[in-house]
């Protein structure tokens, strides 16, 4: 071989990489299995692919969990709505039946901030009766 003759830069050739191995790989990264250098090295795969994967990834996974907590408020929100009527509800039942019998119920057994709204509910009802 002559001094002079250049050698040629070989370019190194890289395997097609699959969905699900693109996800493992990013998730022992992320979970500091392996390094970045590491598992390109091990999966024959570009450090930048890598890079980019795990940007491209970690972004959908974030919108993914950003949906789902947009999900779960909603839910929650829902719960909470039901839950307030159920009580009004109840102190409505209760406001009446002390009405009825003449007992503050709510004053002996629930805590003070019902009983206060349950008063509350029986003087509306008494000013609303006459």
């Amino acid at each position: 071989m002559e001094s002079n003759q250049k050698q040629h830069c070989r370019k190194k050739t890289y395997t097609k990489v699959g969905f699900e191995l693109k996800l493992f790989i990013i998730d022992q990264i992320q979970n500091g299995q392996i390094s970045t250098n590491f598992a390109a090295k091990k999966y024959n795969v570009p450090r930048s692919s890598i890079d980019y994967w795990i940007k491209k990834y970690s972004t959908l996974d974030q919108k993914k969990k950003a949906m789902s907590k947009q999900d779960e408020i909603k839910k929650l929100k829902e719960k909470i709505a039901e839950l307030e009527f159920v009580k009004d509800f109840q102190q409505d039942i209760i406001a009446d039946m002390e009405l009825i019998t003449g007992v503050d119920m709510s004053k002996k057994s629930l805590p003070k901030t019902l009983a206060d709204e349950i008063q509350k509910k029986k003087q509306n009802r008494l000013k609303e009766n006459g």
